[in-house]
């Protein structure tokens, strides 16, 4: 079997045999020169240039200490080797200045004291309310993301087999698929569960469990591996998977696997799409502000094993050759200590849901077809268009402020002005994001997504090739893509400190959510 590089999981579509039996082949040249733009480069990354965990909080640590201790060692050798007599001169003058004005003028100092005394109290006060009112930083420690065994590989000729073997559709709907997988922007070497691509395809609630428990507990290994902290250190578990829910819940599944403690506080995210995952993301930056000192996990994911659909039903049919398996596991912390240990800080998140219009509520649905099968259909043409730039726009022009510096900020009041005096038709000015964000991860939900975003943002190329790259390797994760494109550019293109990465993710609802992280130190 062809190995792959293990340090990016990258490699080039090549001639291997599956654990399904099915050889695949190479793409044709036409095929391989469109999806070259789309291709997960091998690039090395360069760790020597990077500094990481132990070594940044040491190196901080001794500056700090040089930094207190320095002064603090100069006072004490001058009050013992030099003039000490000069503090105890200056001490006794101003107490007997002090007694004399007292007995002089007795009222006049106790004003003196009680305005001192009020003021100091009001000090303390005025801390007291800033410090409680101050948010708690979040720290996103380190992440995981799942890399599924070689078994679960699966290529394009597999699965146009695959489509026809078993019987689900008619040839319209198999030649619609095959004709789609081409054009998603999917590479020939993505994963399956092992329940699809069995002969009979089995969508049992035991196979659907398997593979949950394989990705979560895939990518909670790799956590703990990274980060060395044990489950019985975490204190939020937060899980989010959108079309499987079963009970007890994928949360309680973990909690069971790793013998987690009993009061930890579990949450179950359910029908949120591809967004959950930044939703999962805001709703532990919002416990971690409750909970002092405390460590939270957000598991990311969607389960294919139920949800593959087998009808023909072309606005349905999308799903199939989109989405593969895929998970990601990610632990934030507020303690102090992880300012120096970790990855990453959290800027803002801001979530847009736009389920008040009835095209947007509507723009990805799961429903049952006119024969009864079960799948998630995708509004085509206008409506989808419309319900993406929409929520988009209300998201940018929330988060803009937050982010963008003050010359993007006032040319884009003052184009706004321009066109509310102006009665001519004034294009908008888009905002330059690029001047707030050194690093996009793009939701990995097809090419023409990716390509749309490119345009409309202005990106270039490298801006959005770890999306696309993301998507030719692994296809659309749902949830979890947004990880494996962080991954990619941590590997691939370098994170330096002070640094900022852009995560944008749309999902059912409908839904545009984003989230800001500025580097702690180099990556």
């Amino acid at each position: 079997m062809t190995e792959e590089k293990k340090d990016n999981g990258a490699a080039k579509p090549t001639t291997a045999k599956t654990a399904s039996g099915a050889a695949s082949a190479a793409t044709t040249p036409q095929e391989e020169e469109d999806m070259k733009s789309y291709y997960y480069p091998e690039r090395e990354a360069n760790l020597g240039e990077v500094k990481r965990g132990y070594g940044v909080w040491r190196s901080n640590t001794i500056l700090s200490m040089i930094m207190i201790l320095v002064p603090v060692i100069a006072v004490n050798l001058y009050y013992v080797y030099g003039k000490s007599d000069l503090f105890v001169d200056v001490f006794y003058k101003f107490s007997e200045m002090v007694l004399q004005e007292f007995e002089s003028q007795p009222k006049t100092i106790y004003l003196i004291i009680s305005v001192a005394f009020l003021t100091l109290m009001l000090l303390v006060l005025v801390i007291s309310v800033v410090m409680s009112k101050r948010r708690r930083p979040v720290y996103l420690v380190d992440f995981a993301v799942f890399q599924p065994p070689e078994q679960y590989k699966i290529t394009h000729e597999f699965f146009c087999k695959h489509t026809e073997q078993v019987g689900w559709f008619e040839q319209e709907s198999i030649d619609f698929q095959k004709k789609l997988l081409y054009r998603t922007g999917l590479g020939n070497d993505t994963y399956f569960p092992g329940g699809i691509t069995k002969e009979q395809p089995d969508t049992s609630m035991a196979s659907a469990r398997e593979e949950a428990m394989l990705v979560l507990s895939g990518c909670l290994d790799d956590l703990f591996a990274k980060t060395k902290i044990k489950p019985q250190d975490i204190d939020i578990l937060i899980v989010n998977c959108s079309l499987f829910n079963p009970t007890p819940s994928l949360a309680a599944m973990m909690m069971n696997k790793y013998k987690m403690r009993h009061d930890c506080l579990s949450y179950n995210l359910a029908g949120m799409g591809c967004s959950a995952g930044v939703i999962s993301i805001d709703l532990a930056k919002q416990l971690l502000q409750v909970h002092k000192n405390a460590v939270a996990v957000v598991l990311s994911t969607e389960n294919i094993t139920q949800n593959w659909y087998r009808g023909n039903d072309r606005s349905m049919l999308v799903t199939n050759t989109l989405f593969r398996m895929g998970g990601a596991a990610i632990m934030l912390s507020n303690k102090p200590k992880y300012y120096w240990t970790g990855k990453y800080k959290l800027i803002a998140s801001v979530r847009v849901t736009k389920a008040c219009v009835d095209d947007s509520y509507q723009a990805v649905f799961q429903m049952e077809d006119d024969k009864g099968n079960r799948g998630v259909r995708l509004a085509t043409g206008r409506n989808l268009l419309v319900a993406v730039g929409d929520a988009l726009k209300t998201n940018l022009t929330i988060l803009g402020p937050m982010v963008l510096p003050w010359s993007e900020q006032i040319k884009f009041f003052l184009n706004l002005c321009q066109r509310k005096l102006s009665s001519k038709k004034i294009q908008p000015y888009v905002p330059n994001f690029k001047k707030a964000f050194q690093h996009f991860c793009i939701h990995a939900g097809g090419r023409a997504v990716i390509d749309g975003l490119e345009q409309n943002l202005n990106l270039t190329p490298r801006d959005v090739e770890p999306s696309r790259a993301t998507l030719y390797r692994y296809g659309n994760t749902s949830s979890s893509s947004i990880w494996y494109e962080l991954n990619y550019i941590e590997k691939q293109h370098h994170v330096k400190r002070g640094e900022r990465a852009f995560q944008l993710a749309f999902g059912s609802g409908f839904k545009c959510n984003s989230a800001v992280w500025e580097a702690l130190h180099d990556i």
